[in-house]
């Protein structure tokens, strides 16, 4: 079809038309010939193509002719109905769906603002709508009126799609076209058509969305209200096609929002009398909008949600502006019973089994709480009045209401911690009406015995509401032990629902973090009752576990939490540790002898996940330390010390390696933070494990703990330090000696990973080194900024050469601005350090023959995007790197630019002067942005 398409469409007139040289006069479709030629390619030639898929044939020829600045497009204005030319009821039928289908592919090409086009797009489209709107659209508009008049009934399809291009051209052509008596009155007489009702309301609906001066959108509105209202529109309840209702409620949205926006411009504009009259035409909407928001259908009351939510804003500001007494009482409490009504789940919800519609009903929820949220905005005094009468009423009955009535009420409450004001959740302090009632709330829901009710929805919104509220039991600690048992028996860890256990799981944990310093009279009856709950699960029990292992996670955490925190003694604590952790290592022996000894594949992943999960709980127990509580204080170290000979073999399992080693390395990461330097005599068997037979993501994640090594127990000195001299010495006569034997094992591996090949096109293979090679550099400079310089400089000669190259490389040859930023930022450190007169032997040869070249070459790179802001970044530092040479150089280095650098790459001795000069300023921003326009100026 493409093929013989353009010898079956004769063109109108010939592009050497008279028209100026700047118009493409394209008379396209305006012969009749034409559309019988269309319609004979689909019929007569029996081309099984569907028409959508002509007419984007069709738009795809077109478009390309746009290459001169406007296009002038006659598209499908012949007045005539075709009756003279198209002789059969198909042509007929079909030349309407291919020039209505043009239309909207046209539309979607030119007009629609979701689709990305480039600059040069952009003025297309634009001189396309330009030309279109002088020559074509009175002419289209007058075809579209004619149609929708004389197929209303016949043909109600035709008259559909009619009605759908209508709309969407409205949005840019001149609205007087359309907005009309003889349009409009033509539009409503089309919503009582049963076939056409729901495409007039789209078509209203962005005729009223066009963008136009306030006061004419407002006569607008209210004249479309009057015709509506008075056609019986408004009678909602009266209406029985939801579908219909649901387009009805989009259009009174776009009516209502018009109206807000309208009052917004006038009152800002200073114009009272206009801005009141649209505040009046507005209020009158609101029983409608009411009708709407309670209707039962969920997509009719969604649709009105904008519309609600901008007036309950306008509420907001006319008190806000006229003072807090100013307020509609007749409308706000209507709003305020309808978004409760409508919070309310139904009967057909599944909770067990949650699919679209159930997924669609938490979208409507989140909708409606921004409702609420604005509603507390406007008068939080009133909605914190009627959520409590809502709740004590339901609350007293719980027993015999249905599980909705409950649900919402509990979230009713939860709520309102969000929607009313609160410094870090602090609900209880401060206003005394606001702390009063939501006290006496929160005291009725724990003692009410509500947390037994049998419904999933209910016990979940129970948990969440407690934790939400949690600094209430800070207040009235006499209720903790009730909450408490709730949580650990069948109400929460052991309810029936997986999904309720997992979810109080989390709960749980934050709620004994909150509420630990009450609870130490409880911390040994808890752990014995979750002892089950913290066992490791092995893969061959076969019995469904309670909670999962991410939930088992919390639950750890929680433990561990209960262990340090408590006022027990050091050897307590140590003891209590110590019970909770030994099975999880005694159980990790037995599992890694099976795995090792495994050959099912399948069977050896079960065997590594679990062991991986043992090592992440007993990880998830250190969370619980702190700087007032350290592993050192509670007695813990030998413990953890343990765990760690523990888990160290697995690095040097044969198989499952990548899931062990991520384990173990995570585990490494939590004891340097929690052992400090108990932890260094593990560190270099588990590194040269760990860089054995490895791929470019374990480098990726190895190289993080080594720099975490060099930043934690870097040695700075200071005279308030002098009595830790000692200490800080040992600490770092373990530390540096093991970044010196580390250092190349590392790097070698890291350039063999990076030397292996990959095929062009693999995508996954080039982020993955280039995120290696980030670490790299990263790891470099986190050597060079930690006052262990001389881990470099111990590495024989030829290695730190091969080294300092792959820096230069890195911050010239890669275009990757994130690694040229560190690289610089290497390289200056470098100068610093070892760039003056005592620095290291060859290292000013280096200076000039490399650091300064990769300054220059990288920013006149063609990569080096100048318009980017992280490149741009990249180029600071780069200039600081020329700033610090000529700190550690002096003039030596001005003399190198200004006699041989410089003029080697041909640059004027006035821009050398230039540069020498700007380099030799103490203000470093003045030579960031002079090097920025330099760069600018020398790729022109």
């Amino acid at each position: 079809l493409p093929v013989c398409l353009p010898v079956c469409l004769p063109v109108g007139p010939s592009l050497d038309s008279g028209l100026p040289d700047h118009i493409l006069y394209c008379n396209i479709f305006i012969n009749p010939s034409l559309m019988t030629a269309l319609c004979c390619i689909v019929i007569s030639l029996l081309i099984p193509l569907s028409v959508t898929t002509l007419c984007c044939i069709v738009i795809s020829l077109l478009i390309p002719l746009c290459d001169s600045p406007v296009l002038y497009c006659n598209i499908f204005i012949n007045p005539s109905l075709s009756d003279d030319h198209v002789k059969f009821f198909c042509f007929q039928v079909l030349e309407h769906q291919i020039k209505y289908r043009t239309l909207m592919a046209i539309d979607a090409e030119v007009v629609d603002r979701d689709i990305l086009h480039s600059p040069e797009e952009v003025r297309r489209n634009t001189l396309i709508k330009d030309g279109m709107r002088e020559q074509v659209i009175p002419s289209l508009v007058e075809s579209w009126y004619q149609i929708l008049g004389a197929y209303q009934q016949s043909h109600p399809e035709i008259t559909c799609q009619c009605l759908e291009v209508v709309g969407a051209y409205v949005s840019w052509i001149d609205l007087n076209l359309i907005a009309n008596d003889r349009f409009v009155n033509l539009l409503l007489s089309q919503m009582s058509v049963e076939d056409l009702r729901e495409e007039a309301c789209d078509c209203l609906y962005e005729i009223v969305c066009k963008g136009m001066a306030p006061t004419d959108k407002t006569k607008l509105v209210e004249s479309l209200c009057q015709v509506l209202q008075s056609a019986g529109f408004f009678n909602v309840d009266q209406e029985e096609d939801v579908d219909f209702l649901a387009k009805f409620s989009r259009l009174v949205n776009g009516m209502g929002q018009s109206l807000v926006l309208s009052w917004t411009k006038l009152a800002k504009g200073g114009a009272v009398k206009e801005a009141a009259e649209a505040l009046r035409a507005l209020e009158t909407k609101v029983p409608l909008l009411l009708q709407l928001l309670v209707h039962d259908d969920d997509d009719i009351s969604a649709n009105i949600v904008g519309f609600c939510y901008d007036y309950l804003n306008v509420l907001k500001q006319v008190r806000y502006t006229l003072g807090s007494n100013t307020f509609f009482p007749s409308l706000y409490p209507d709003i305020m019973l309808a978004v409760m009504k409508k919070l309310t789940y139904d009967e057909e919800y599944n909770f067990d089994n949650e699919g679209e519609d159930e997924a669609m009903f938490v979208e409507y929820r989140k909708q409606l709480k921004m409702l609420l949220d604005r509603l507390a905005q406007v008068s939080p005094d009133l909605l914190l009045e009627a959520v409590g009468r809502v709740f004590n009423n339901t609350i007293q009955r719980w027993q015999t209401a249905s599980f909705m009535e409950v649900e919402v009420a509990i979230r009713l409450l939860y709520m309102l911690g969000e929607a009313l004001p609160a410094s870090h959740g602090a609900h209880f302090s401060g206003d005394t009406a606001k702390t009063s009632a939501l006290q006496d709330m929160m005291r009725t829901l724990v003692s009410s015995g509500l947390s037994g009710y049998q419904h999933t929805s209910v016990s979940l919104e129970f948990f969440e509401t407690v934790v939400r509220y949690d600094k209430f039991f800070l207040v009235e600690p006499q209720h903790i032990p009730i909450v408490l048992m709730s949580f650990l028996d069948h109400r929460g860890l052991r309810h029936s629902s997986p999904k309720v256990r997992s979810r109080v799981a989390y709960l749980f944990s934050r709620f004994v973090k909150t509420l630990h310093k009450h609870m130490n009279s409880f911390i040994e009856d808890i752990l014995s009752r979750i002892q089950d709950l913290l066992e490791l699960a092995p893969p061959e029990n076969g019995f469904p576990a309670l909670l999962t292992s991410d939930d088992q996670l919390f639950i750890f955490e929680t433990a561990g939490v209960l262990i340090v925190h408590g006022e027990s003694p050091a050897e307590r604590k140590q003891a209590l540790m110590r019970s909770l952790l030994t099975p999880l290592t005694d159980a990790f022996r037995l599992l890694l002898a099976k795995l090792a000894s495994e050959r099912e594949e399948e069977r050896q992943a079960a065997l590594a996940d679990c062991l991986s999960h043992a090592v992440g709980f007993a990880s998830r127990t250190s969370k619980a330390f702190s700087n007032k509580q350290t592993v050192k204080q509670c007695g813990c170290t030998e413990v953890y010390r343990d765990c760690l000979q523990t888990f160290l073999p697995a690095l040097s399992c044969p198989v499952q390696r990548g899931s062990l080693r991520s384990a173990v390395r995570s585990f490494l990461h939590r004891m340097i933070i929690c052992l400090e330097e108990e932890v260094l005599p593990f560190v270099p068997a588990a590194s040269e494990h760990m860089l054995k037979d490895c791929e470019a993501r374990d480098l990726q994640e190895f190289i993080p703990l080594i720099s975490q090594i060099t930043a934690k127990f870097k040695f700075k000195v200071t005279r308030d330090l002098q009595e830790f001299i000692p200490l800080i010495s040992q600490i770092t006569d373990q530390v540096s000696p093991f970044l010196q034997q580390v250092f190349m094992p590392l790097v070698l591996a890291i350039f063999e990973v990076l030397c292996r090949p990959a095929e062009d096109n693999d995508q996954a293979a080039a982020l993955e080194k280039q995120m290696l090679r980030r670490s790299y550099f990263t790891f470099i400079q986190t050597i060079t900024s930690s006052g262990m310089n001389e881990v470099l400089a111990n590495q024989g000669v030829e290695n730190v050469e091969r080294v300092l190259f792959t820096i230069i490389q890195g911050a010239v040859d890669f275009p990757d601005p994130i690694a040229q930023k560190t690289c610089f930022i290497i390289l200056s450190k470098l100068v610093e350090l070892w760039g003056g007169k005592d620095g290291m032997a060859g290292f000013p040869d280096f200076i000039y023959k490399h650091i300064v070249p990769a300054c220059f070459l990288a920013p006149l790179k063609p990569s080096f995007d100048l318009t980017d802001a992280q490149t741009v970044l990249t180029l600071s530092e780069c200039a600081l790197t020329l700033k610090m040479i000529h700190l550690r150089r002096g003039p030596e280095f001005i003399q190198y630019l200004q006699q041989e650098y410089l003029p080697s790459l041909q640059v004027s001795p006035e821009i050398t002067q230039e540069v020498c000069q700007v380099l030799q300023q103490p203000d470093a921003k003045v030579l960031k942005n002079y090097m920025k326009a330099f760069f600018q100026r020398a790729k022109l």
